[in-house]
Formats: C-alpha cells, sequence, structure tokens
C-alpha cells in the first residue's frame, strides 16, 4: 500500500499574535468633551480638538483610564501606577493632528495572560504583552464620490484600548476563541459594546510561519482591520497557506501589512510593514503623566464583579447544569441579576433555571426583546413557577395566560390573579370523571384498539379531556383517572 504523501502545511507552524482595539463606551472622547456616540451624522461630534485647530489643547477622561484598568485587571495583567501618553507621527487624511496620542514604552497595563478552551476540550494560556490607551483616528470614504475622498471625523478622538498578545496562537481556532472571549470580557465589564459590525471591536492579526519544530520566529505580516470572528479564522488560514506556498516554492516573506478581502477570502498587500522608529514616538508634551494612586486602584479592584468563568464554574457546581445552561447567566449580566432576585421566592432552584433557559427565553424571542426590559419581575415569575411545581396551574396555562395578564394587572399577587381568572387546576374528580366519560364514548374503536394492545391511543384521549377542562388538569392525575375508566 502506498505512503501517503506529507501536505506541506504540516511540515510548519503558524506562529501569530493579535492586536485587538476596542472602543471604550465612554460618553465623551478621551481628550475633549464632545460625544463619542456611534451613528450621526458625519462630522457632527467634533470641536475644535477634533479638529486640531491651533491652540486647541487635550484634557484626559478620566472614566476612560478607570475601564483600561478593569479590563487590565481581568486579564490578569499588572497596572503600571505611573504611564504616560506618546506621539505616534503619520500622515493620513482622516488624523487632523498628523500625529496620533498613544502609549509607547509606558502602556497602562502589562504582563497578562487569558486561558482559552478550545473544541476539543484542551485550555491554553495566551499571555497579554501589554494594553495600551490611544485615541481612535477619523473616517475616510472612498466610495460616495467618483472624484473625491470624503472624511468623517465623528470618530476622530474616540477612546481605544490597544490589547497585544504574545506570539503564542498556533491555529486560527485559538485566535478566533480568544477574540471571542474577549468580546464577552469587555461587555461583562461595561466597557465596551464589542460590537464588530460598527468597529467598536477590530482585530489585527500578525502571522508567520516556521518549520515544526525549531524555536526561531519566521517574518511576519500583518493583515489589518478583521472585523468578525469567521474573518479571523479565514484570513488566518489564507495567510498562513499563502506563506507556506513561498517558502517551499524557494521564494521569501517580506513584512508587509495586509488587507483581507471577505469577498474572495485572500490577503493582498497594501504596503511595507513600518518599524517603530518610523513613527518617532516621544512623549507628548501636552498631557501630564497618568498617576493611578493606591486607593483608586483598590477601589477599582474592590468594584470589579465575578468574570465568566468564575461565574460558569460557580453555576455548575451550585445547580448541577450544563456548561452551555451555565454559560447563558455567565455571559447576560442582566438574566444572572434578575435570577438572583428570583431566587428567594421560588421554591425549587432548579426550576427556576429550567423556566429562565427555557419557557421565558422563548417569550423574550417571541418578543425580541432583552430580559432587562421584561415587564413580569422575578418575583411574580418565581411565584408562578411555585404555582406549577405545587401542580395548582399548568406550565401552558401559566406561560400563555396567566404570565401575559401579570403584564398589565400589577395590583394582585400572582396566585390570586390565577384565581380570578379561573386558571386553577380543578380538583373536582366528578367533573373530571364526565369529561373523560364523554371522550371515552366519543372514540369506541380507539378504547377497543387500547384494549387489545395499543397503548399510544392513550394520548388522544388525555389531550381531548384536557381541551374540555379548558387546560386546567393535572396531566399525571388525568392519566391515572383515564387508566382507571379504561379497566
Amino acid at each position: 500500500m502506498p505512503l501517503q504523501e506529507k501536505s506541506p502545511q504540516s511540515s510548519f507552524e503558524l506562529v501569530s499574535g493579535l492586536e485587538i482595539h476596542v472602543q471604550l463606551n465612554t460618553n465623551t472622547k478621551i481628550f475633549s468633551a464632545d460625544s463619542a456616540s456611534f451613528g450621526a451624522l458625519p462630522n457632527q461630534n467634533i470641536s475644535a480638538v477634533s479638529l486640531a485647530l491651533p491652540g486647541a489643547l487635550p484634557k484626559l477622561n478620566k472614566e476612560v483610564v478607570a475601564k483600561a484598568i478593569r479590563i487590565g485587571l481581568a486579564l490578569n495583567c499588572s497596572i503600571n501606577q505611573i504611564n504616560h501618553f506618546d506621539r505616534k507621527n503619520y500622515f493620513y487624511a482622516d488624523l487632523p493632528k498628523g500625529y496620533q496620542i498613544t502609549q509607547d514604552n509606558q502602556p497602562i497595563c502589562v504582563n497578562g495572560y487569558l486561558e482559552i478552551q478550545l473544541s476539543n476540550g484542551s485550555t491554553k494560556k495566551i499571555g497579554i504583552n501589554r494594553i495600551h490607551l490611544e485615541e481612535d483616528a477619523g473616517k475616510s470614504i472612498h466610495d460616495q464620490d467618483d472624484n473625491y475622498s470624503l472624511v468623517d471625523l465623528n470618530r476622530a478622538g474616540v477612546p481605544l484600548i490597544e490589547i497585544v498578545t504574545e506570539p503564542d496562537i498556533r491555529s486560527s481556532e485559538e485566535a478566533s476563541v480568544l477574540l471571542s472571549e474577549i468580546r464577552k470580557l469587555v461587555r461583562h465589564l461595561n466597557v465596551s459594546d464589542g460590537n464588530m459590525e460598527e468597529g467598536s471591536l477590530r482585530c489585527d492579526a500578525n502571522i508567520s510561519i516556521r518549520p515544526q519544530g525549531t524555536s526561531e520566529f519566521g517574518t511576519r505580516c500583518e493583515v489589518k482591520n478583521l472585523n468578525s470572528m469567521r474573518n479571523v479564522r479565514r484570513a488566518m488560514d489564507f495567510e498562513f497557506g499563502r506563506q507556506v506556498e513561498v517558502i517551499t516554492g524557494g521564494g521569501k516573506i517580506i513584512q508587509s501589512t495586509l488587507n483581507f478581502d471577505a469577498d474572495k477570502g485572500t490577503t493582498s498587500p497594501m504596503r511595507t510593514k513600518e518599524e517603530a522608529n518610523d513613527y518617532r514616538y516621544f512623549a507628548d508634551p501636552d498631557l501630564q503623566p497618568i498617576q493611578i494612586s493606591d486607593s483608586w486602584l483598590a477601589k477599582i479592584k474592590s468594584a470589579m464583579p465575578a468574570l465568566p468563568n468564575e461565574i460558569s464554574k460557580q453555576m455548575i457546581t451550585e445547580f448541577g447544569i450544563s456548561k452551555a445552561d451555565a454559560a447563558l447567566f455567565a455571559e447576560d449580566l442582566d438574566l444572572l441579576a434578575y435570577f438572583n432576585q428570583a431566587l428567594p421566592v421560588v421554591n425549587t432552584k432548579k426550576s427556576l433555571i429550567n423556566w429562565l433557559i427555557g419557557p421565558v427565553r422563548a417569550i423574550l424571542n417571541e418578543k425580541g426583546i432583552a430580559i432587562a426590559d421584561y415587564k413580569i419581575t422575578p418575583a411574580h415569575l418565581a411565584e408562578a413557577i411555585n404555582l406549577v411545581d405545587d401542580k395548582k396551574i399548568t406550565q401552558q396555562i401559566a406561560t400563555q395566560q396567566l404570565l401575559p395578564a401579570a403584564e398589565t394587572e400589577k395590583s394582585k399577587s400572582i396566585a390570586e390573579l390565577a384565581q380570578a381568572l379561573n386558571l386553577l387546576i380543578t380538583d373536582n374528580g366528578a367533573e373530571l370523571g364526565g369529561f373523560i366519560d364523554e371522550v371515552l364514548n366519543k372514540y369506541p374503536q380507539q378504547v377497543d384498539a387500547y384494549k387489545k394492545g395499543k397503548k399510544g391511543v392513550l394520548g388522544l384521549f388525555v389531550g381531548d379531556v384536557m381541551k374540555l377542562a379548558k387546560g386546567k388538569a393535572d396531566a399525571k392525575k388525568l392519566n391515572e383517572l383515564i387508566l382507571e375508566k379504561l379497566k
């Protein structure tokens, strides 16, 4: 039997690090009082500072620093309590000053890590080299006029953090999982909305290859502005294959900045890669160094919420639920808060979990709303669940009639409302017996078939009796009564 030919790609290892740009969700920009909101008409959120008019000076937004510290703590970084801003000099039409205010050799956070879990169940620790603060540039628009490029400076000065990983990534899956975890964290900590479609979260990928078993790094290329998890994987897989093809064909990788064409799934060169000295970094003379006091840092640390992985582990341990179900609560703070408010009222904790990830989730999806917009209070939901668990009302009646009524009727308790609407399960055996007789008389052939061993028709009897009882019957008790009649 002939040996299978070895793929050239299997002889090489992918080496990658990500530069993840996160727009912070502050109300105003990093160095001015201009609005940082998304979606305004072009050049509406601007001022002398955004336009870099002569004499305009920057003033640091303190909330930007606090948010950077929060994400740094979540990523296990050391916080540099004294750090400063630098000027990164380059010319582009959407950069009014001719330089970007950023951080070079003294970033706010350093030496962190994030542990990720891959699809095969294994975990991997990805190092975080640094997190630095900077301002965003404006936006150049090239497709609205045949003769001119247009510039929108609404985004100029919007606060960013750049999360720079170590070159620890060895597959496109690791990269996309890492980016997904970062997005969960920034949303969880209310640092950013993490909306990749609106540019709130963007990613550049540095990609190189080296022969398997070697430790020396190859020449890297940087793929810019990847705006989805899928495109991160596609760009990385394509670029890995391209570099393998170049090397095995006897060529050399040229260090460069690449664009990714999402339609074609290919990369193409934008420019040869700049080095740090091309930017002529120097300390910004208009901004004082940032000094983070021990007391302020301690205050931020004490206000940090439990992180998603901690919440997930706690939910699994305490309530015995699956990892997937636990993740729903860990990734949605509003759902978790709703759950915690309902817990003291509900009799069975597992029932509450099942309702929130089952019927309630279906109701929210149908309405197109989040749990924070649900009109049923946590206490009222818990009371309804207790009625169902106590066999005083069916789940179907609760979801289809009781809860919708409770959205508008606030003056009555759930039990009072169920009583007033005549929704409680009937315990009248004589009434149910009459319904059962009516159904069995309606289906003599099916009754005969049941007695000959066709047990599947029992569901037909239960369903018809339930209709006559208008859903106000305990299905288990109904089964028992019908079986007695059939004997």
